[in-house]
C-alpha cells in the first residue's frame, strides 16, 4: 500500500508541523491541494487545540496531521535556572530591560490526558509525534481512534523503538533538518545522520513505512528521497516564506539573507538541539551553550529579550529555525510550493484525484 493509499492523500508530501510559525491557515492550504498539512499543537492550550483541531476539519473533509511532543519536563533546578538567568542578564541592560524581573521556568507542556481527550472527540486521520512516544495508556487511547500514528526517529536505534511501541509510520529525520531534533533515546549529536545515509538504514531496518525529512527543497530532493526507498517526504522550511505561515517579519528577512548567515544547532532558544538562522545571541554564547537549561524552560527568560529585539526590527535573539538547504524557500503560495515539490514525485506513487 502507497503513503497516498494509507493516509488518503494525493500527493506524498507531508507538510511538517512547526510550533511558533503556522498556525492552521498553511495546514488547510497544504491539505487542500492534495498533501498532508500538519497542525502543531505543542505550544496550545488544551481547549485551543480543540478550537485550532474543530476549525480545521469545518474546512476540509481532507486529512490534516496533529502534532505533539511528548517529552518529559525536568524536574527544577535553581542553579541552572540562576546561572541562565547571569549569562542573559548583559543583554537585558543594553535592551533597556531589568534583568532581575527575568521570568523564570514554564514552557510547552508534553501530550497528556486532556490531549488524548481532544484526539477522541474530533478524530483526527493522522497523528504524529516528536521526542518519540506518549506513554503507553496515552498511545492506546490515540490508536483506539482510528488514527495513523507517526513519530520522528534520528536513528536506526530510534527507528526500531518507535515500530516496536506503536508507531504506524517512521519519520527519518537526518540532521539538516530544521527545528527541533526528535531524538529521545541519546542525546549524543554524533549519533545522528544527514538525511541520505539515514534513510535507506531506516528502510531496512524497520518494516514501516519511511518518511524522508531534512534538507528536502525541491522536486530533485523529492526524486532522491523516493530513489533511497522512501514513501514520502516531510518539508518545513520550504513553506516558511508562503503568506499562509505565520513567519515574523525579522525571520522572513532572515530566511532571504540565509546563504550569507549560515545555520547551526543551539539550545539557547529552548534547551534542546534545533536547527535555525545564525544570529547575535549564537555567535556570542556559542549555539550550544550549556548553561541553558533543560528543554524547555530555556525559552522563557529568552521572551523578553526577543521581544524587545523584534520590537526594533532586529533578529539577533529570536529562534530563526530553518533547515541546512534553504533554497527552495520562497514567497509563493502554499499549493504552489506544493505543487513543484510534486514534481519528483514517481507517477506510481501519486494518489488518485479528490
Amino acid at each position: 500500500m502507497t503513503l497516498c493509499e494509507l493516509l488518503g492523500i494525493r500527493l506524498p508530501v507531508i507538510q511538517a508541523p512547526m510550533a511558533g510559525v503556522q498556525a492552521g491557515a498553511l495546514a488547510l492550504a497544504v491539505s487542500r491541494a492534495g498533501g498532508l498539512g500538519s497542525l502543531p499543537c505543542a505550544m496550545l492550550a488544551p481547549a485551543a487545540q480543540r478550537e485550532a483541531v474543530a476549525a480545521l476539519q469545518a474546512a476540509t473533509t481532507r486529512p490534516v496531521n496533529i502534532n505533539f511532543f511528548c517529552h518529559r519536563p525536568p524536574a527544577p533546578d535553581d542553579a541552572a535556572e540562576q546561572a541562565w538567568r547571569a549569562r542573559l542578564a548583559p543583554f537585558y541592560r543594553e535592551l533597556g530591560l531589568d534583568p532581575s524581573a527575568m521570568p523564570a521556568g514554564g514552557g510547552r507542556q508534553p501530550f497528556d490526558a486532556a490531549a488524548a481527550e481532544m484526539i477522541e472527540a474530533c478524530r483526527p486521520r493522522v497523528v504524529s509525534f516528536h521526542f518519540g512516544l506518549p506513554e503507553p495508556g496515552l498511545l492506546a487511547r490515540v490508536k483506539a481512534t482510528g488514527a495513523r500514528v507517526m513519530s520522528s526517529a534520528t536513528t536506526v536505534a530510534e527507528a526500531r523503538w518507535l515500530r516496536d511501541h506503536g508507531a504506524d509510520l517512521i519519520i527519518a529525520q537526518g540532521l539538516e533538518a530544521g527545528g527541533h531534533r526528535g531524538h529521545f533515546l541519546s542525546p549524543d549529536l554524533s549519533l545522528q545522520a544527514g538525511t541520505l545515509a539515514l534513510v535507506p538504514q531506516i528502510v531496512r531496518a524497520v518494516d514501516r513505512p519511511v518518511i524522508a525529512a531534512g534538507g528536502i527543497a525541491d522536486a530533485a530532493g523529492v526524486a532522491a528521497a523516493f530513489a533511497l526507498g522512501a514513501a514520502g517526504v516531510q518539508v518545513g522550511t520550504a513553506f516558511l516564506l508562503c503568506p499562509e505561515a505565520t513567519t515574523s517579519a525579522v525571520h522572513r528577512q532572515a530566511l532571504r539573507e540565509a546563504p550569507a548567515r549560515g545555520t547551526a544547532l543551539t539550545t539557547l532558544f529552548t534547551g534542546r538541539p534545533a536547527r535555525g538562522l545564525m544570529n547575535r545571541l549564537m555567535r556570542e554564547l556559542g549555539p550550544l551553550d550549556p548553561a541553558a537549561p533543560a528543554f524547555p524552560t530555556a525559552s522563557t527568560a529568552i521572551g523578553p529579550l526577543r521581544a524587545a529585539a523584534e520590537a526594533a526590527g532586529s533578529p539577533e535573539f529570536s529562534p530563526l529555525w530553518a533547515g541546512q538547504n534553504t533554497s527552495g524557500c520562497r514567497e509563493a503560495p502554499a499549493a504552489e510550493v506544493l505543487a513543484e515539490l510534486a514534481c519528483g514525485v514517481p507517477p506510481a506513487l501519486l494518489g488518485a484525484p479528490a
